[in-house]
């Protein structure tokens, strides 16, 4: 098993307060231009959604640093491979969230993010069941267990996607529940008192992989619209009403806390307004929605019909971050 290496972690605390850190950037922190489309026609330079005094939370994961001094972010959101990282970053996230007075909302992804070292997906099921990689997460949940900002542990993220690029999703919905119970008794374990969110992507399906009541505290969803994979995919726009109803139907019944747990939209004014205006708005078809989380980058991998790697940063102006 190859150990922890130290690598800087991508997250607004670290890329803001570590900028100057030794180690390879992460992929979302140094991504080339290759395959991104032409920008779309639009006049918004600045599409951060609309925070409602009586909405719903908001939070950011955020490498570029555009939410460092907003108000009302209620969630710093940072994603961690359970490999080549420095897990000391974690505290620079920890005081940089805490003296913002935000939560931590941390994604766990159970591989490398050099993509040299990523074993294949039956691999990475065969050591992840066989305990190979237990010393790996109770490494991180013994870092959390000292932070002061209070924490949310995502693991394994939109495992019910049988296309997806992640080595974890696909697997055989036995094999997924037994690595994230075993993932999240060691959480728990090492950091009582820490919340876990089970994060599918939406998709139909996603019910067998549903780990049980005493394995979630929250249930977080993926929800990104760009406005030319809606016309190819679904005939016209669709607002965050619709891109949102049928994942959130398929986990309403467990009765959990619901979160975006990823957001992003990308399109012209016309198609952009309505996100960034209604996002954190309370919607009567969505009462048990609690926070969006905005996925503050541009995408890492390319969408399908040669759309490239979407752009959801809120800020315009850098085309090549």
């Amino acid at each position: 098993m190859k150990k922890l290496r130290e690598r800087i972690v991508s997250a607004t605390a670290i890329a803001l307060l570590l900028s100057v850190a030794a180690g390879p950037a992460t992929p979302s922190l140094a991504q080339d231009a290759a395959g991104v489309p032409a920008p779309l026609s639009q006049s918004i330079v600045d599409k951060r959604p609309v925070l409602h005094a009586d909405g719903i939370k908001f939070g950011a994961y955020d490498p570029h640093g555009d939410f460092t001094s907003q108000q009302g972010v209620a969630t710093e959101h940072l994603f961690l491979p359970w490999e080549d990282v420095d897990l000391e970053t974690l505290k620079a996230a920890d005081a940089y969230a805490q003296a913002r007075g935000r939560n931590l909302l941390i994604s766990v992804e159970p591989w490398s993010w050099d993509v040299d070292w990523r074993l294949t997906s039956d691999e990475l099921r065969r050591k992840v069941l066989r305990g190979d990689y237990d010393v790996n997460m109770r490494a991180i949940a013994r870092v959390i267990t000292k932070l002061k900002s209070p924490v949310i542990v995502r693991w394994g993220q939109e495992m019910e996607d049988q296309n997806s690029r992640f080595s974890w999703a696909g697997w055989n919905p036995r094999d997924y529940v037994t690595a994230y119970r075993r993932m999240m008794d060691i959480v728990r374990a090492e950091a009582p008192g820490v919340e876990v969110m089970w994060s599918p992507k939406g998709l139909d399906g996603l019910d067998a992989y549903y780990p049980g009541d005493d394995y979630v505290d929250l249930v977080g969803l993926s929800v990104f619209g760009l406005e030319p994979y809606d016309t190819l995919a679904y005939g016209g726009p669709r607002d965050f009403r619709q891109a949102l109803t049928d994942g959130y139907r398929r986990v309403s019944g467990y009765g959990k806390p619901i979160w975006v747990a990823e957001l992003g939209y990308e399109g012209k004014d016309a198609y952009m307004r309505p996100w960034i205006d209604t996002v954190t708005l309370k919607h009567s078809d969505f009462p048990k929605l609690e926070e969006v989380v905005y996925f503050n980058d541009r995408d890492v991998h390319a969408w399908p019909f040669n759309l490239g790697r979407p752009n959801w940063r809120v800020i315009k102006g850098d085309e090549t971050n």
